[in-house]
């Protein structure tokens, strides 16, 4: 362990007691050794805390908690601040780690060292588990992560924390699309490496922040005009289209009151303020 790097598994939970151990015993079951668990609670109201008694008593598990509900955004943003390892990555409270999850992570990313960020597949799996599918193989057909518009979610993802530290940080006002913003800012910084193993089992469960398609789209919007800001691009290349295409097919599924959605409203909204359209 003394030549191993030290890894921080991120976790913000918020009243996922009923899987978190689940996500702890699959990082126990590490082929890679040098570890820690970096939890943060949101203010959790279920049985959450009734576990953590039990998890302090291991020395790699720390757990610390937010005072008050703050979201998503504070809480990995806090996680990720609070991570002594070489290497982080983020394990939601819900899913689980392959066994070679921090393993090949840290291989990889080892093994190219101008790359800051390194993206693996994953199962998609129901609320007990059982494997219901695996996630596309990610091609970045030579553009950046942010040019690529692919908006599937990435698991496992493993970063460095110098990298991090380069940054502004995740924004902590973002109620989701939160780790869209991370890659955003990482990439800023470094290369991305692309690993085609398994590495992770994504749950899929009513209550996923992931699964509030509207609510998800409109914060995943503001972390890509954050981005555009950030780097001098135009919003209404790089952001609107996808705004209108989000609208086509809400209309074609046959969505209620797409007009009063908080993504048409923030576009209406956003390209009356730039002129694009009349008020």
């Amino acid at each position: 362990m003394k030549n191993q790097p030290l890894f921080s598994v991120l976790i913000a939970n918020y009243n996922n007691g009923k899987y978190l151990m689940d996500a702890i015993d699959s990082v126990r079951q590490q082929t890679y050794a040098n570890w820690e668990i970096v939890l943060v609670d949101d203010a959790s109201t279920d049985n959450s805390e009734e576990l953590y008694g039990e998890l302090e008593k291991d020395e790699r598990i720390h757990i610390y908690r937010n005072e008050q509900n703050m979201g998503c955004g504070y809480t990995k943003r806090r996680c990720a601040e609070l991570a002594d390892g070489e290497f982080s990555g983020f394990l939601d409270p819900d899913d689980v780690l392959l066994p070679n999850a921090i393993e090949d992570s840290i291989t990889n990313l080892l093994e190219h060292p101008k790359c800051v960020l390194s993206f693996s597949r994953f199962y998609i799996c129901d609320a007990e588990m059982n494997v219901m599918g695996e996630c596309r193989v990610l091609n970045l057909h030579e553009k950046s992560y942010f040019e690529n518009r692919d908006y599937c979610p990435e698991h496992f993802v493993a970063f460095r924390k110098e990298a991090y530290d380069k940054t502004e940080g995740i924004d902590a006002l973002l109620k989701a699309g939160v780790d869209q913003d991370l890659y955003f800012r990482l990439e800023e910084v470094g290369g991305i490496s692309i690993i085609d193993r398994f590495t992770y089992k994504y749950r899929i469960i009513d209550t996923s922040v992931s699964r509030e398609d509207r609510k998800a789209y409109f914060w995943n919007q503001m972390a890509r005009i954050n981005t555009c800001e950030r780097r001098g691009l135009s919003v209404e290349k790089f952001v609107y289209p996808d705004f209108v295409t989000f609208c086509e097919q809400e209309k074609r599924s046959g969505a209620d009151k797409v007009r009063s959605s908080k993504p048409y409203r923030f576009g209406k909204w956003f390209s009356e303020r730039l002129g694009w359209c009349k008020a």
